[in-house]
């Protein structure tokens, strides 16, 4: 029960107490490895020649993106200077393991260690690395290390027009809290953004989900999946909505 500043009682909702949360580590390991992948902090030098060559010839991919497309491996590896040793964004490169060379990147940003919320975001996937278990992984293992880290949300932000992008999302498990309209302004144009998020709470049913889709006997001999992740979530996330709309 609360009082009121004229000391009256008033019966009025409040949020759970977290009494003995405490600010989290920002992201800062420089290797996180998973079977089919390893994210590594990301490197012009190390990782600009592949990437380079993984995204050329399909400009498309960068529709979505601030930045891109780039000219040449010398534009594109000044970016890649540019933002490989921000703490926010926090980039990882994406390594195949099946083909030992870079193939995307994605980055941690908008980090609140005070509140326990980050973000996972400016994914870039290579043609070549897109419907692929070592991508799926590269997102998954970036989800359970914040959760392991004890971060309370994550989230995930798209161009509201970014099908593909809205796609993933729910695929790995988040759900969708609503679009915020003219929200900002990218290669002068507007974006409305949609967001997604999952919680430490929606992280414990999903977990399983994730660690049954990456689990090697869902894979056929040409490397097919048997259960598709989307089919682990999906009942998931519609538990978790049916119980907002009660609350």
């Amino acid at each position: 029960m609360l009082r009121g500043l004229n000391g009256g009682r008033m019966d009025r909702p409040i949020g759970f107490a977290l009494d003995d949360f405490q600010a989290l580590p920002p992201p800062g390991p420089p290797l996180i490895a998973g079977q089919h992948m390893q994210l590594e902090r990301l490197e012009a030098a190390r990782h600009g020649a592949d990437l380079f060559a993984a995204l050329q010839g399909h400009d498309w991919v960068w529709d979505y993106m601030g930045s891109g497309p780039f000219a040449d491996a010398r534009a594109f590896d000044a970016w890649l200077g540019s933002v490989q040793d921000g703490t926010d964004p926090f980039f990882y490169a994406i390594r195949d393991r099946a083909t030992g060379r870079a193939g995307g990147f994605a980055s941690y940003l908008r980090i609140e260690p005070k509140h326990g919320v980050i973000e996972i975001g400016f994914i870039m996937i290579a043609p070549r690395l897109q419907r692929t278990p070592a991508a799926t992984e590269a997102i998954s293992a970036m989800i359970s290390w914040a959760f392991e880290q004890g971060y309370r949300r994550v989230e995930w932000k798209c161009d509201a027009l970014n099908a593909a992008s809205m796609t993933a999302a729910r695929r790995f498990g988040f759900v969708y809290e609503g679009t915020f309209r003219q929200h900002a302004i990218y290669k002068s144009r507007n974006r409305d953004t949609a967001w997604f998020a999952i919680t430490d709470q929606d992280w414990q049913r999903l977990r399983e989900a994730h660690r049954r889709w990456l689990d090697p006997a869902n894979f056929d001999a040409e490397g097919r999946q048997r259960t598709s992740l989307s089919s682990l979530t999906t009942a998931i996330a519609q538990l978790f909505c049916a119980a907002s709309r009660r609350s």
